[in-house]
This record gives C-alpha cells, structure tokens and sequence, in this order.
C-alpha cells in the first residue's frame, strides 16, 4: 500500500458499513483450510474450477459476499470498516533494497488495451515453510509485523489522471485491491480496495478522503472479513481485482472452497477508464513492511488479465507502485497471450 495509510473514514464507502451491518447476516465462521487436506485429483481440479468460476460471476450489488464450494451463488454478508493503522511514511521509491521485490522493484503486466479483470496466483510455491512480517527502518519500522504477517496485492499504475481528480494539475489516480491478515481485529484479515488521488495538492482532499499530510488523498472500501491464512498457503490462495465503467469495482480472495468479496462504485476513481497496467505479489503488511521468508523459498506469481485481447502482454521490470517489499529475488519474466493474457516470474531466495 503506497506509504501504507490504511484509514478509513467514519462515514464509510458510500454508507456501506451502516447499510449492509443492518440489511446482512453475519459471514459463516470458516477458519483457514488446513494444507492437509487430502482429495482426489478430480476432486481437486473441480476446486480450481470452482475458484476460477466465482472470480467471475459478478456480485448482485455494491458490499461485502461469500461463497462456499461448490455453490456460486454470493452471500451477503456485513462489511467492515478498517481502523487507522499508522502514521503517513515516505513515498515508496525513496528507499529500500534493490534486489528484493516490491517497494518500486517489481513486474508489472503493461496491456495496449484497457483492462476489466486481473487475477493474481502463485501456480508454484516450495520451501516456504515459514513467514515474517519485519520493519524497514527507512520507514521507521512500521506495518503489521509478527509471523503470518503479510499482504496480497493487485496494484494499478499512478500514471493517469480521471475526473476523480478534479481538475488539480499533477493528479493521478491509484487503487490497490487487497487482502491483508489482521488488519483490523487479531485472528481476521480484511478483503477491501485502497483508492488514492495522487498529487491531489493542498491539504483539503475530497469528501470522504483523508488527506497525508504530502499532498496525497486516500480512503478505503468497505472490508470483508477473511479468515487468515499461513503464508505457507499460498498455493491455495488468489486474488481477483475487477473493474466497470459505471457500475461497481470488487475484489475477491479465494481460499480453498471459500470465496470472499467487497464491492465500491468505480465512480470512486473510475479506474475503469484507465486501468491498462497491473502488478500482483506477496509483500509486507502496511506500513512499508516485509515480508521476510525462511531461506530456500520459491514462488512462482501470475498475474492474468481480461482485457479485450489474447496478444501477450508486455512485461516490464522496475515498474511496480506498492511501498510494501519481500526479502525474495526476482528472476526473469514470461509473457503469454490467450483468452486470459498474462505475465508469470519466480522470486526466490
């Protein structure tokens, strides 16, 4: 998250909090599916059909929804509000190890085409049999820091510039979607989107944004509530970002046979009108965190997109917006073309 403000305003995304808590039951208790679990190859590939089935069916409306396997109809249920996690930080390319990926160093999928969809996986991950979220004292350490610390990230690119702007000259529009262990409350993570008007100038932003203090205006959506996951799940987990020029925005995490969702107007940003470059990864927790993995891991990320073609896209290096990093190295990049363009590298260390 860039510079990791993590606040959301006591009026909610559009009265979300008050409206949904009063109209919807509460999430099913499901906690964090063991990697354990044993099922047969059929059963296993119905799953990932299943994951990859509901990250395209559209919610019914604005807010917060589960799904269990095999059912691909969404729940409502109520969304949440994220507390005020810490201090502004430095912008995100100031410091940091070059050779770790994240904070500006990362792949980003760059399309010739406006893109509607991204979902982030990790089609590979050995080794890692332990996780850290850690302070980088650039930052000033901050973050949510411990085991099991971490985020999962699909970032949109800060170089265009919507009427969510408002005319202020420099201003250029950034959302992240994201999933993210404890944020709020120790023991849940939050499902939820990060809007940010860059540049924005002054220390007046819009209604229902907070200002940091540098010029930048931010505020979240409205938050599911997840369970966490050990980040020695990640195999299990993906991330879906979905974009609609008028209508809504969501965000899904899957997990196993569970599917999460939060859902905002795009008017917010209306990214839809100029989403054309994506960025997905596992890094720190807020803050300007990392996400540090036991020596010997490898993962391997994908990010693929809907984007109205099946060219390949372009995958550019050094390119990435997230002020959060891991302690992993990037190797090289692929590019493939298809029904579901897609870029895909592997970190290690």
């Amino acid at each position: 998250m860039r510079a990791s403000l993590t606040l959301v305003l006591a009026s909610g995304l559009l009265g979300a909090t008050s409206f949904f808590a009063a109209h919807a039951a509460q999430p099913a208790d499901v906690s964090a599916q063991a990697s354990t679990e044993i099922v047969s190859p059929l059963e296993a590939q119905a799953r990932a059909q299943w994951r990859e089935d509901i990250s395209h069916i559209a919610t019914p409306s604005e807010g917060c929804f589960h799904a269990t396997y095999p059912s691909v109809i969404w729940e409502r249920t109520a969304c949440k509000q994220a507390i005020p996690r810490v201090a502004p930080m430095p912008r995100w390319r100031s410091f940091g190890a070059a050779q770790n990926a994240g904070n500006g160093n990362d792949y980003t999928l760059q399309s010739s085409t406006l893109i509607t969809k991204a979902v982030g996986s990790f089609p590979s991950v050995t080794g890692v049999t332990s996780e850290s979220g850690v302070g980088v004292a650039a930052y000033g350490g901050g973050g949510i820091l411990g085991p099991n610390e971490y985020s999962l990230q699909i970032n949109s690119s800060f170089d265009h510039t919507t009427s969510a702007c408002r005319n202020h000259s420099g201003c250029t529009v950034w959302q992240q979607f994201v999933y993210a262990p404890d944020y709020s409350v120790n023991g849940e993570a939050a499902v939820f989107m990060q809007y940010w008007l860059i540049g924005y100038g002054g220390s007046s932003c819009p209604s229902g944004f907070g200002s940091d203090g540098a010029g930048d205006c931010y505020r979240n959506s409205a938050a599911a509530t997840a369970p966490d996951v050990p980040a020695t799940q990640l195999g299990n987990l993906k991330l879906t970002g979905t974009v609609s020029s008028g209508g809504t925005d969501t965000v899904v995490f899957t997990n196993g046979t569970q599917a999460y969702s939060a859902s905002g107007n795009d008017s917010v940003l209306y990214l839809a009108q100029v989403w054309d470059v994506s960025e997905f990864n596992v890094v720190g927790n807020a803050g300007g965190s990392e996400a540090k993995f036991n020596s010997g891991s490898s993962i391997t990320v994908k990010v693929a997109v809907n984007n109205g073609s099946t060219s390949a896209p372009a995958c550019v290096a050094n390119s990435g917006s997230t002020g959060e990093s891991n302690n992993l190295n990037l190797g090289s990049c692929t590019a493939g073309g298809g029904s579901s363009p897609y870029i895909q590298f592997t970190e290690s260390n």
